[in-house]
């Protein structure tokens, strides 16, 4: 097969990209035989290539060429120890020696949860899957079983996994219609919302008295891209309850991030559900359903037979593997007995403040923000006359804090690429207790630089 034609450009950023990567070049070349625009998980798309890694540790990740990067992919925000944590790291060799998969009950799955438990009081009981998009999916089976409603209520730009009851309303379809593949009659059972409008929730319950649950991100949608007030989290736990609705609060990134009982914890609400996944299996693949046990004895068949009711079905080979309950114990007792948690949020905050310096250095109209331990990059689509210092992301409409130009995102990543640091593609970025002062230096070094790419490539303004 011939070698696909260069893309011709101007751009020093992309030709130094190119020259600094060519295996990974040669491996997206090959992956575009395999898989379906050559990709294994849309958010890691980049133009003209992916950037392809061999190794990790702590804060950082090597390519295919050998680069080093500072890494705040963090395995999609799994990572919260950072990238192979002796720990974690010894627990899944141990494993590994005594098997991967039993297709038995083992006493691992009774430690992982019973260290889930410790962490998070609402967890009376838990449900094991394989995913985040598998715990929320079965959340809200649980609702509808236990309520017996039909709907469900949820935010524009929540993510909540990529199933028909939540493919809407995320990147796309804010009005709630179905996106391609999914039946009408699917999308028509939930709402799409507006987030931080606590007079539209209450609209909704009285235009729909079948709402089943509400679920969210509780910091908001994107782990705080579109931040949530707590103030209105509150409100939401007051409607529900009103309602007769449940609160299931999608913890998949926050949980065991924010802190170690998770957003419910710092915000004092009790979820009558929450889902969990990433940080809780320890960076392997591992998620959960936990909650009330009133409303998790719909799994329990025992309990189902004796009040006359159907059982909701429920498999999955990897619940509770063996390997990620290894991993995720492991990782719950750092997040249980050390302070990561506090380190994560804390470096996150100074960075946060450094990149804000640089832009207002750079004489740029964008803003750095975010909580806890992650940060956002806003690029200012609609030319606003702003300061990083006085930005408040809660006075922006969630679109516009949504809106990009792909381009230039995509070049800002190339940029950062080419400076060793790597960011996420919204932009922005989650960090690991394992980065330090050294990557703190490096990455705002980096920034800097790339702004100033960016300008003189006039690609931004100031």
């Amino acid at each position: 097969m011939a070698e696909p034609a260069p893309v011709l450009t101007n751009s020093r950023i992309v030709a130094r990209y190119r020259e600094r990567t060519p295996k990974s070049a040669k491996l997206a070349d090959e992956a575009r035989r395999a898989f379906p625009g050559g990709l294994t998980h849309d958010a890691r798309a980049l133009d003209p290539y992916p950037l392809y890694v061999e190794r990790a540790d702590g804060a950082r990740k090597w390519d295919a060429d050998g680069n080093d990067y500072v890494d705040y992919f963090g395995g999609h925000g799994a990572l919260l120890l950072g990238h192979n944590h002796p720990e974690v790291a010894a627990a899944v060799t141990r494993q590994l020696s005594l098997g991967t998969h039993y297709g038995s009950a083992h006493e691992l799955e009774i430690r992982w949860a019973q260290a889930i438990q410790r962490l998070m009081p609402a967890a009376e009981r838990i449900r094991f899957t394989s995913s985040g998009t598998e715990a929320t999916l079965l959340a809200l089976r649980l609702a509808r079983a236990f309520t017996g409603r039909t709907k469900i209520a949820r935010f524009a730009s929540h993510f909540h996994g990529w199933h028909d009851h939540l493919a809407a309303g995320y990147v796309n379809r804010f009005d709630g219609s179905a996106p391609v593949g999914v039946l009408n009659a699917i999308a028509a059972d939930v709402l799409v919302l507006p987030p931080n409008d606590e007079a539209a929730l209450a609209h909704a319950f009285a235009a729909h008295p079948d709402i089943a649950a509400v679920i969210l991100e509780p910091t908001g949608g994107s782990f705080g891209r579109v931040p949530a007030d707590p103030g209105w989290v509150h409100a939401i736990r007051r409607l529900t309850q009103a309602h007769g609705a449940l609160l299931v609060f999608d913890e998949v990134i926050t949980g065991f991030r924010c802190a170690p009982g998770g957003a419910q914890a710092v915000l004092g609400i009790r979820p009558d559900l929450v889902t969990m996944a990433k940080i809780m299996a320890g960076g392997l693949p591992g998620g959960a359903v936990a909650g009330r046990a009133d409303i998790m004895s719909y799994l329990d068949g025992g309990e189902s037979k004796r009040l006359g009711r159907e059982k909701i079905l429920h498999f999955g080979t990897y619940n509770a593997n063996p390997v990620s309950a290894a991993a995720g114990i492991a990782a719950l007792d750092q997040v249980a007995t050390t302070d990561v948690c506090a380190r994560a949020n804390a470096y996150a905050e100074r960075l946060r403040a450094e990149l804000n310096e640089a832009i207002a250095a750079a004489r740029v109209p964008w803003a750095a923000y975010g909580t806890f331990s992650g940060f956002h990059i806003f690029t200012n689509p609609k030319g606003r006359t702003m300061a990083p210092d006085r930005f408040d992301p809660l006075a922006l409409p969630y679109d516009e804090l949504r809106t990009n130009d792909p381009a230039l995102v995509n070049k800002l990543r190339l940029g950062m690429l080419n400076e060793g640091v790597d960011i996420n593609g919204w932009p922005g970025g989650n960090v690991s207790g394992a980065h330090g002062a050294a990557e703190l230096d490096a990455t705002v070094r980096a920034f800097a630089a790339v702004l100033k790419s960016l300008k003189d490539e006039g690609d931004i303004r100031g």
